[in-house]
């Protein structure tokens, strides 16, 4: 999470959405933001999200017609995400 936050401006620029989703409690989550200083949103998923989209790290660049368009397991390295935004302009 706190590679997204470090590109927060980058991603934002490219008027991409960042957010963090788990089944963790708000207060967990609370918690957890103000740790680490994130300035995104953090969503607590009942098991609807994790159903839809798979559980573990997981990154989705969802377009705005809510197609999903690219898919990373694993913790993504933000250049290769930034390219993967961009190219979403094509759609």
């Amino acid at each position: 999470m706190k590679a997204f936050q470090n590109d927060i401006e980058r991603f934002e620029k490219m008027n991409a959405q960042v957010l963090g989703v788990s089944t963790d409690s708000l207060e967990t989550h609370e918690a957890f933001s103000k740790q680490l200083k994130l300035s995104f949103p953090l969503v607590v998923d009942d098991g609807t999200i994790r159903g839809i989209y798979g559980s573990g790290r997981m990154t989705h660049l969802i377009d705005q017609q809510g197609i999903v368009r690219y898919v990373h397991k694993g913790m993504p390295d933000n250049e290769r995400l930034l390219q993967e935004v961009e190219s979403l302009k094509s759609y």
